[in-house]
């Protein structure tokens, strides 16, 4: 080898060509701010309710989840179709796939209820939702859902757990993993449950999954008692329950350490330990005869057809007040689900969550808390533009290739709609969002990374948007 000394400046620069070219390149793409940022998963090691900070600056520390069982039905609601009002009655000459093939029908069928333009945006919107006609200007309505499936289930997954399948964790139970809770004193993850029963598809809306049982939703009932067995027997209260509550605690601890590892465990102690914090806090949280009668006529508190579901919205409000980071409320069964007599049911379920919805929103901006407050409303599908059955009694089927939904707050940005339906309102055609991509928005806007925050199950590497293709709607964030 030709000693340095005796090297040609071209024989030096010919053998050091590739490392001060490389080192030149990696300058220039560093400075115009191109080089990749590295992959670094963010699994959670420390399974507790302690605030985690998140990966980058967050619009969003809390969520409200309205969860519209059954599909709404978005061309009577949301997604006005003067095509479809116009060949009302028609034959369709669509392909069309019925869940209830034996009352199919290819006739369309147009809305039997009036669109109008409302607020400054201008956003076109049912007569069946009056109240929502006042805050448009604080929603995005995104017009161009699809789960790509039909069924109730398979599409409540997919919304939810980010896969169109069973066991998966609950959007609520991903959110409480990576962030943790700003309230020591009450649930992380909370389900307000309909006194009328479960939603379809039962407690597995609000499981954990294979994420550690601490992250799994605590269901508050419908009516009082909302918590059963939370205050101790008079004779054990005061000083006595400390130190029941001191000597539990320590024996737990030691139990603990001699299994570590073991999440069921973990979970249950901190699940007692919770709920002996929670006999002050959540009775204060839950309790609201202390709000003025003018929030409580908001709420339509004052209505039979609204109290009920009225009273959960407000509990809601409360909760994220007071550092709950996800509250979800469910309706039984599946109301939405108007395949027969829509011209009844529809504008009866309307009538129920309308107003309390609106009120939410509401009452959140008029505390300074929907900036930081995403709300979310919306079901797993929509209705098929087609008449299912004949005459009056008449309805629409399932329809998971085009739905509606809408969001406000906590990094949204008001008075706009976002994407499109075909003409008849059957499928997304403009600017599709999957599932995925609505989870992975929601992750952004709580300043996580849906790519990175991970969980090892089954020797794998799990994530909320199960690896898919996912995009945050850059379009939807104020």
């Amino acid at each position: 080898m030709t000693p340095l000394d005796l090297r040609t400046r071209r024989q030096f620069l010919s053998q050091q060509a590739l490392g001060l070219g490389g080192v030149a390149l990696a300058w220039l793409m560093r400075e115009e701010r191109l080089l990749a940022a590295p992959h670094i998963p963010r699994e959670i090691h420390a399974f507790d309710m302690l605030a985690k900070p998140p990966q980058t600056p967050p619009r969003a520390r809390a969520m409200i989840s309205l969860f519209m069982h059954g599909g709404p039905s978005h061309v009577d609601l949301l997604d006005p179709k003067p095509e479809l009002t116009k060949r009302s009655g028609n034959d369709y000459q669509g392909e069309v796939i019925y869940s209830f093939a034996n009352r199919a029908s290819k006739k369309l069928f147009g809305s039997p209820w009036k669109f109008e333009k409302r607020g400054q945006c201008g956003t076109e919107v049912s007569e069946l939702l009056p109240h929502l006609s006042g805050i448009v200007d604080d929603i995005a309505v995104v017009r161009s859902m699809q789960t790509g499936f039909n069924g109730h289930e398979s599409s409540i997954w997919y919304m939810n757990t980010g896969k169109s399948q069973p066991g998966r964790p609950a959007l609520g139970s991903w959110l409480t993993y990576g962030l943790g809770s700003e309230s020591q004193d009450l649930p992380a993850y909370v389900v307000l449950s309909d006194p009328d029963g479960h939603p379809v598809d039962g407690v597995r809306n609000w499981s954990n999954g294979w994420l550690p049982p601490l992250f799994q939703g605590t269901v508050i009932r419908s009516r009082e008692p909302r918590i059963l067995n939370l205050d101790p027997p008079a004779h054990l209260r005061g000083a006595r329950q400390q130190q029941n509550l001191a000597l539990l605690g320590e024996l737990n601890r030691q139990h603990l350490e001699r299994h570590p590892g073991e999440a069921d465990l973990e979970a249950r102690i901190a699940s007692y330990e919770l709920a002996a914090r929670m006999q002050t806090a959540a009775k204060e949280a839950l309790d609201i005869s202390t709000e003025t009668d003018a929030t409580k006529k908001l709420y339509g508190l004052d209505d039979p057809a609204t109290a009920e579901y009225g009273a959960r919205c407000l509990i809601a409000r409360r909760l994220v007040e007071r550092g709950v980071r996800f509250v979800q409320l469910f309706l039984a069964g599946q109301p939405w689900d108007t395949h027969t007599n829509i011209r009844e049911q529809l504008p009866k379920i309307c009538r129920r969550t309308d107003q309390p919805s609106v009120a939410l929103v509401k009452d959140l901006k008029a505390r300074g808390l929907l900036d930081t407050t995403l709300v979310h409303w919306g079901g797993e599908i929509g209705r098929l533009p087609v008449t299912e059955g004949d005459g009056d009694k008449c309805g629409r089927d399932h329809n998971g290739q085009g739905f509606t939904m809408w969001l406000a707050g906590g990094g949204i940005k008001g008075g706009i709609t976002y994407g499109q339906s075909d003409e008849f309102g059957h499928k997304a055609a403009v600017d599709t969002v999957s599932p995925n991509d609505y989870q992975a928005t929601l992750m952004h806007l709580f300043g996580m990374n849906h790519d990175k925050l991970v969980y090892h199950y089954n020797g794998q590497e799990q994530k909320l948007t199960d690896n898919r293709p996912a995009r945050i709607v850059q379009e939807l964030l104020a």
